[in-house]
């Protein structure tokens, strides 16, 4: 039997987890052609490489299918509720840096923190008869922070892509987004306001469900006391 090991099946995300790895002495690689989620492990006994699309290893981790994942931690905690309980961060990796922030139009200048769009809200909905609209794919962590700072009279459009032009496209007033550098913020003419609402890196995480066999578990100490 073996433990199995989330990563990420393509792209940066992919490269640099196989390189934190092989800087801890534990080679991990792609085997097969590029349309093959198929790899290898070496140098550890008894680990079994999986390759996921990033967003489901929350999931995978969640459920106990998977024993150890590599994701962001934004992805964490926006997918599994109660996570707490469900799965433990093991090492923060150093890469992967993004922070989950709220934008507004540059042109709402009177506007640079969350009271102001508190106001901005009501203003909104007394003019327009509706709420003022958020595009975010991260519902849980947005809401959670507009609870905590007492903003209303608002609602959460669903946004899986190209966040950033929502607005410009007239179908929401404001939008949650992940940001690297704020680039992309900028060029679609938009600000941040407030604090950062989640600051996020790839991390290892372990399934506090996943059933092993006392063989397994004698595998997975032994890997992690490696990396940490």
């Amino acid at each position: 039997m073996t433990v199995k090991l989330g990563i990420p099946s393509k792209g940066r995300l992919m490269q640099d987890t196989f390189d934190w790895f092989a800087t801890r002495g534990v080679r991990i690689e792609r085997t097969g052609t590029d349309r093959e989620y198929a790899g290898r492990v070496e140098g550890a006994d008894g680990i079994e490489l999986v390759l996921l699309a990033a967003g489901e290893i929350p999931r995978e981790l969640a459920s106990g299918r998977i024993a150890l994942g590599v994701t962001g931690t934004d992805v964490v905690q926006e997918k599994v509720a109660g996570w707490q309980g469900k799965v433990t961060p093991i090492a923060p990796m150093g890469f992967g840096h993004a922070d989950l922030v709220l934008a507004v139009p540059k042109t709402w200048t009177d506007v640079s923190d969350l009271s102001d769009l508190d106001a901005v809200a009501q203003a909104f909905w007394q003019t327009h008869g509706m709420r003022l609209r958020i595009a975010t794919k991260y519902h849980r962590l947005v809401r959670a922070h507009l609870r905590q700072s007492g903003v209303a009279g608002y609602q959460l459009v669903d946004s899986q892509g190209a966040t950033e032009g929502t607005v410009a496209n007239g179908t929401a007033e404001a939008i949650a987004d992940i940001t690297s550098t704020g680039a992309t913020l900028d060029a679609n003419h938009l600000k941040v306001i407030g604090d950062v609402i989640h600051a996020s890196q790839a991390t290892l995480f372990r399934s506090q469900v996943a059933q092993l066999t006392s063989e397994e578990s004698a595998h997975l100490d032994a890997f992690l006391a490696r990396l940490t």
